[in-house]
């Protein structure tokens, strides 16, 4: 393999990790009293923050119009606030490996979205990807031994708001495009609307965190985990511009396989066979709901 295959590669890993992070650090940061929207807040600052940084490096803008605005608006609330508000609550309640699992839905969700808005062709290999990821969800729900306790299963429902909304948005972008930004531009102006959205609900709910020491796991997963997504998501979006989107997606693979390992690793959670079993059939569905060829780049609004 030439060095530039094996740097693709060495990044596809980095961004795997980096994102399979993201439950276990979800888990961590609920588990002493904080809850999403204060969370949120926070994750959307310090994603502004770094993003920002980057954006001066690079020469970038944040363009301020109307239209950009509704554009950062919805992506704030369809790629974030709503979804993150979801699995943050499922977080309390869920084992971190089993959200990692559910999360691999967003590509089988995203295509009969996909279909329903023109954007795919039918396939039935994809169908069957779609129908393998509900099966695993059913394999987590319904045997009696697959969760440690059976009160867990009535949150599965809201663990799978996330991966809907996530397909909502990719979905959203590839239909109107990026009204001619970038990812860092995107998400940096998404980060920054969402702030000004997320902090109010913090302040009337009760949930803000202060940012004043001590600081605990908690305040320390929340930072770790909202510098990781931000640095993956760059990252990943260069990959795609370099190696292309096929090879990119295969990162979903990595996020799942990375989220149990962390979980393990850093919770110590361990899992009946069943879950395994959901495993399994959710990677056997991802292979099957990939794209086989790059789509059609999407013209810039």
């Amino acid at each position: 393999m030439r060095r530039d295959g094996l740097g693709y590669v060495l990044i596809l890993i980095l961004c795997g990790a980096a994102w399979g992070l993201g439950q276990p650090f979800s888990k961590i940061a609920v588990s002493e009293g904080y809850r999403h929207f204060g969370i949120i807040f926070w994750q959307f600052a310090i994603g502004a923050a770094l993003l920002g940084a980057i954006n001066v490096v690079r020469g970038g803008r944040v363009p301020r119009s109307a239209r950009h605005l509704a554009f950062y608006t919805i992506i704030a609330l369809i790629g974030t606030l709503l979804p993150n508000s979801a699995s943050y609550t499922a977080a309390i309640h869920l084992p971190s490996g089993i959200l990692s699992i559910v999360l691999s839905l967003i590509p089988m969700l995203a295509f009969p979205i996909a279909l329903a808005w023109g954007l795919d062709r039918f396939s039935v290999p994809r169908l069957a990807g779609l129908l393998l990821g509900l099966c695993a969800i059913v394999l987590i729900a319904a045997p009696d031994a697959s969760l440690p306790d059976r009160a867990m299963v009535m949150w599965l429902p809201l663990a799978m708001i996330a991966p809907l909304f996530y397909a909502v948005e990719g979905n959203f972008v590839a239909r109107y495009g990026t009204e001619g930004l970038d990812a860092v531009e995107m998400l940096l102006g998404a980060s920054l609307v969402g702030m000004v959205l997320a902090a109010p609900l913090a302040m009337m709910t009760g949930q803000f965190i202060s940012p004043l020491p001590p600081w605990g796991a908690p305040d320390l997963a929340i930072v770790a985990s909202s510098v990781a997504h931000a640095l993956a998501y760059t990252a990943y979006v260069w990959l795609v511009t370099r190696a292309g989107s096929v090879f990119a997606a295969q990162v979903s693979y990595l996020v799942t396989g990375f989220g149990i390992l962390w979980a393990k690793l850093i919770l110590a959670e361990s899992y009946s066979p069943w879950v395994w079993a959901a495993l399994a059939l959710m990677m056997a569905g991802l292979f099957l709901v990939q794209p086989r060829k790059p789509p059609a780049p999407v013209a810039a609004g």
